[in-house]
């Protein structure tokens, strides 16, 4: 999701990873709402659902492809961008089960985003991931 809220700034929504290992993280931390899907699922499909179990906020178009990386993990991130506008302080997020602490027997639930803000691109590269930070400049390119 991306607003204008000035003639000349942009500004992106980023997601923070919830649970344990991400609590303390904050720079090249941050990530577009993601999440996996089917072979046989319709990826633009699935980035909408994606982006409603993560943040709680509806993904409405037109949406713009942003194109397709390949990050460290192996995975193939696919992202489409579109224009609209949300409270962070409202997100809600799906959870996830971990065993935590390591080894304790004991299973937690987290959430999979644990918050989200507004960042413009200067600052957004700042705190995406490294290997998402493509996704901005084609975001860049695609709105002159």
């Amino acid at each position: 999701m991306f607003r204008r809220p000035g003639a000349t700034t942009l500004e992106v929504l980023l997601v923070h990873p919830g649970g344990p290992f991400w609590a303390r993280k904050d720079l090249a931390a941050w990530s577009l709402p993601k999440g996996e899907y089917e072979a046989r699922d319709d990826p633009l499909e699935a980035a909408q659902r994606e982006f409603t179990e993560e943040t709680g906020f509806r993904a409405v178009g037109p949406f713009l492809a942003l194109g397709a990386l390949k990050q460290p993990s192996g995975k193939t991130i696919t992202a489409w961008a579109f224009e609209g506008d949300c409270d962070p302080q409202a997100l809600t997020s799906n959870t996830f089960e971990l065993e935590w602490p390591p080894h304790s027997g004991q299973t937690r639930a987290f959430p999979e985003v644990d918050r989200a803000a507004w960042f413009d691109t200067a600052e957004a590269r700042r705190r995406i991931l490294p290997a998402q930070s493509p996704f901005l400049a084609a975001l860049e390119r695609l709105l002159g």
